[in-house]
């Protein structure tokens, strides 16, 4: 009862003073809780009441998805064909998905009961022996529109079959978020389905959200005011610092390192003894071949490994503890956005480079690659791994250096002053690596596909153009630019990693917009650059007078 004052007095005093607050249920170890939040800060806290309901919106799609994988149901893809407005969420005629896009995309098409084959029968009884709630049960009645209890959604949720594949794939939903910010807020810490329906009290008007889990499984659910996707650019910044970035629940696939694989051991020593082979626990000090030692420590990840006098040591690591170990050793855990930047680099190296061995991924600990920490991983460094979980960069080879400035490489020197600056991860990403895109490790996609031929003539065109554009008022000339091939809708420009997107450099019109992309780069800093009609009638000036 407390709970339900609570929201009673909160809800008309925020509505009196503008919008509605941003509604953020989740699961925690004091029960269920719902906090109100504007675009700021959080306003208040308290038990999640049972009363509060929302309309299921796309979320019907999740528990389709999760019904399918779990069966092991053959995915039969969706190809649009042009003739139904609805494919404006799923693909462009021609164009074929799979379940796992679609899921990401919110394509109702492909998740439509009919056309799958679904029967009522079988789908009441799986979820019946599931204790799902009556809500569930009905395949006909799992609408956009239904109402449904925030409290039994976050049960379901918490249960759901097939959890740990929809979090894999729904990473991709602020990975694709059309404004980058999204992403740079919020990490790989997101797992989450979007939902929109039309708002209860005015049908011109829409609510929406998002559910699903942060990476440890915890489940939530967040409604407010708007669509899906302006939730998520409205509120990422506030949702950044609310959440909190816990330790994985799927931590990847094993990494075998080979430990000081250039510095030949001795003997490796518990205490006052020698070690025997096999798995280490507790500390050790490690004898080199040169007389140098130097203290590790095991919980049972380390094996010592013996071949007559040949003493190896190697160390089993899940992935996310192998990142949290490279930081630890090669850098540090602070300041936050350049060490993001850094585990996101350590991972992507790893996926690049390690050998597959069996069940595990294989590397070396060695200056030439990637260097580890013999000891747990710091609390710290362990909650940058999980705030960067699954995060990797796609399109272009990665390397690192400590203060070596060099292409196709992240500076760990550069980065921290570039993180004292305010610039954030992605951002320090994104100009170590112009040409990579951020994406998931189990399918490293880059969104950038380079377009070498228009990057160069628009380098050349640049000094031709200098002698005009400098008298023009902010006109700021920028080398610092990739160009991208543009897939479809109209070209733009990505400032947050200095791209931009063309269709090709063949025609005339493709020539004009390149040069006006470039021209909203350059007077980025003046109202110039917010000028469509300046900009079009420079971009024509340049090329055609």
């Amino acid at each position: 009862m407390r709970a339900l004052c609570w929201l009673a007095l909160w809800l008309p005093l925020l509505a009196e003073a503008g919008q509605a607050p941003l509604q953020v249920a989740w699961r925690t170890s004091q029960g269920d809780q719902l906090l109100q939040l504007d675009r700021e800060q959080v306003l208040a806290r308290g038990s999640l009441p049972s009363q509060l309901q929302a309309p299921l919106g796309s979320l019907w799609k999740l528990f389709v998805y999760a019904y399918l994988v779990d069966n092991q149901q053959d995915d039969p893809g969706y190809t649009c064909s042009g003739q139904d407005r609805e494919e404006v969420y799923c693909c462009q005629a021609g164009e074929r998905i799979d379940r796992d896009q679609a899921l990401v995309k919110s394509c109702g098409l492909y998740f439509t009961p009919v056309r799958l084959g679904l029967q009522a029968g079988e789908w009441q009884r799986y979820w019946a022996a599931r204790r799902a709630p009556t809500w569930l049960l009905d395949l006909d009645r799992l609408q956009p529109q239904r109402r449904v209890a925030v409290s039994e959604l976050l049960e379901v949720l918490a249960n759901l079959p097939a959890q740990a594949e929809a979090r894999r794939v729904l990473l991709d939903v602020p990975l694709h978020a059309p404004d980058a910010a999204v992403l740079g807020a919020l990490g790989g810490r997101l797992r989450v389905k979007t939902w929109s329906w039309l708002a209860d009290d005015d049908a011109q008007a829409r609510q929406g959200g998002f559910a699903g889990w942060l990476v440890d499984g915890t489940p939530l659910w967040v409604g407010g005011s708007g669509t899906s996707q302006s939730i998520l650019r409205n509120y990422a910044e506030v949702l950044g610092r609310t959440l909190p970035a816990p330790w994985p629940q799927e931590l990847g696939a094993c990494v075998e390192v080979a430990l000081f694989d250039r510095y030949p051991l001795r003997q490796v020593y518990p205490l006052d003894r020698t070690a025997v082979s096999g798995e280490l626990r507790g500390h050790y000090e490690v004898e080199f071949a040169n007389g140098n030692r130097l203290p590790i420590e095991s919980t049972g990840e380390l094996f010592l490994l013996r071949d007559g006098a040949q003493v190896r040591l190697v160390a089993r690591l899940s992935r996310e503890e192998y990142v949290a170990r490279v930081l630890d050793r090669e850098a540090a855990a602070h300041p936050a956005e350049a060490a993001k930047a850094l585990a996101v680099t350590i991972r992507s190296y790893l996926l690049q480079n390690a050998e597959r061995r069996g069940e595990c991924l294989a590397i070396r600990d060695s200056s030439a690659s990637q260097r580890v920490a013999p000891r747990p991983a710091s609390a710290t460094a362990r909650a940058i791994a999980a705030w960067t979980a699954d995060l990797v960069l796609a399109g272009s080879a990665v390397t690192y250096h400590a203060d070596l400035p060099g292409p196709e490489r992240l500076v760990w020197r550069q980065a921290v002053e570039q993180a004292e600056s305010g610039l954030r991860y992605d951002t320090i990403l994104a100009r170590a690596f112009p040409r990579a895109s951020l994406s998931r490790w189990d399918k490293p996609v880059a969104a950038c596909q380079p377009l070498d031929a228009a990057e160069g003539w628009l380098h050349a065109q640049r000094r031709q153009w200098r002698a005009t554009l400098d008298g023009e008022p902010g006109y700021s000339e920028t080398a610092q630019f990739t160009v991208c091939r543009l897939l479809s809708g109209n070209p733009y420009i990505d400032r947050e990693r200095r791209r931009i997107y063309v269709r090709g450099l063949l025609s005339l019109q493709d020539r004009l917009d390149l040069t006006h992309e470039y021209l909203h780069l350059a007077f980025e800093a003046h109202p110039n650059g917010q000028d469509e009609d300046y900009i079009e009638r420079l971009a024509r000036h340049l090329l055609l007078e």
